[in-house]
């Protein structure tokens, strides 16, 4: 019996961009099921706190972190932002293919995510929602509400001023293109929450966007995430 979406890639064949094989399976389509498979969650050794792969064994926590330690709890993440999984995300995120959405957040599903009250999107500034025309990630945190049955909380943390993409700018002065750029409802407060966003690079973001909801009193933040840098710390 031929299910609907594998009917939809008989009527509407693509490839694969991966190995540009014939693409098998809606859900993730264009990408195929073996290169879907292939993407790996991470193991190796991470930073406690931010999350970035260290080189030592005995590394528990990163420079960084132990410089200036996150308004955040911990990064959680699934995999490396390389092969399959960037290209996911980046058909997400800038092609509007909102389908992979619901795996993508299916892979988070794997995580050893904490109890929480309510999970946040980070935020787009409003120019930028209207250019893309939706936010993947609360796109990304509408399904995975509906997974661990977790209240999603749109509209609680805003973007305020309209910055450059952080891709756009170094390492060093991503800190300071995201500073005092979000904003959370006081309606928090006590709550114990998931940041949720696609990829972490420096973890900029994500410590504006804990420090925000920690300001308008929520009791903890923990940030999920598809994806890390492959950047590792020296330790």
């Amino acid at each position: 019996m031929i299910c609907y979406g594998n009917l939809l890639n008989l009527f509407f064949p693509s490839r694969c961009p991966i190995c540009e094989s014939k693409s098998d399976r809606f859900i993730h389509s264009p990408i195929c099921a073996a290169c879907w498979k292939g993407i790996e969650k991470y193991s190796g050794n991470a930073c406690n706190i931010c999350g970035i792969p260290t080189i030592s064994l005995y590394t528990t926590i990163c420079e960084s972190c132990l410089r200036a330690k996150p308004s955040f709890t911990t990064i959680l993440y699934y995999g490396i932002y390389e092969g399959t999984l960037r290209k996911a995300i980046h058909l997400l995120k800038f092609t509007g293919i909102k389908r992979l959405a619901r795996p993508l957040s299916g892979l988070l599903c794997d995580l050893a995510i904490p109890e929480a009250d309510g999970i946040v999107p980070v935020p787009l500034h409003k120019k930028r929602l209207r250019q893309r025309e939706f936010n993947q990630t609360a796109v990304i945190g509408r399904h995975l509400s509906r997974e661990l049955k977790i209240p999603s909380m749109l509209n609680i943390l805003k973007k305020i001023k309209d910055t450059l993409p952080q891709t756009e700018v170094n390492r060093e002065e991503r800190l300071k293109n995201v500073k005092s750029t979000y904003t959370a409802s006081e309606k928090i407060k006590e709550m114990d929450l998931l940041l949720v966003d696609d990829v972490v690079t420096t973890g900029a973001t994500a410590r504006e966007c804990a420090s925000a909801l920690l300001t308008a009193g929520a009791k903890s933040v923990t940030v999920i995430a598809l994806a890390r840098s492959q950047s590792k710390s020296l330790v």
